[in-house]
């Protein structure tokens, strides 16, 4: 599958000072990740350090928090990793789910996706 950036916004926990950043869609990646300086500045706290696999297989410790995205319209508070100061954000699987957004890589975009439930109760 093809890469493609989009433009979002971090937010801070509250809701209420956004950054504009570009990212770079990452379905691949489980949660969306933001250089740790971003984070900090918007107040973002982590909550647990986790264990990560990167795409060449090596084993890292991040650490991860909860802070809130916007894109294409909709703003989901999701998971984020605390990445190194010079990484590239990456808008990750969960917050694209969160968002009911799908990558289209043939048109590099966004696109909406309904949610879907097991049943009707």
């Amino acid at each position: 599958m093809g890469t493609f950036r989009v433009a979002i916004e971090i937010g801070d926990p509250a809701g209420t000072r956004w950054r504009p950043v570009e990212a770079l869609v990452d379905t691949g990646a489980t949660y969306t990740s933001v250089p740790a300086p971003i984070l900090q500045d918007l107040g973002v706290l982590p909550h647990v350090r986790a264990a990560f696999t990167l795409a060449d297989g090596r084993e890292v410790e991040r650490d991860v928090g909860r802070t809130w995205v916007r894109a294409d319209g909709g703003m989901e508070m999701t998971l984020v990793v605390f990445a190194a100061p010079d990484a590239p954000v990456l808008l990750g699987a969960y917050a694209l789910e969160g968002l009911r957004l799908a990558a289209d890589p043939v048109g590099r975009h966004l696109v909406p996706v309904p949610g879907l439930l097991l049943t009707a109760w």
